[in-house]
């Protein structure tokens, strides 16, 4: 069981060809290149930008719990 050879991996892309067809590979791998661009986008501006959680200022509260009420 060592590495696969280029001719494994030209068979299994020829299959992959023949079950999903050009088109649908095409619009998915558009629509991976738009998730990984809307997440590298989102990365930046979360940078540029940190939130500091507002009901603890961006301090770290520790503390124990005495007790547990349903709203």
């Amino acid at each position: 069981m060592g590495s696969f050879s280029i001719w494994h991996w030209l068979i299994v892309l020829v299959i992959v060809l023949v079950v999903f067809g050009t088109k649908k590979l095409r619009n998915v791998g558009s629509d991976l290149g738009g998730a990984v661009k809307g997440f590298k986008d989102a990365m930046r501006e979360e940078q540029a930008n940190p939130k500091l959680d507002d009901a603890t200022g961006g301090r770290t509260v520790e503390g124990e719990v005495t007790e547990k009420t349903k709203h």
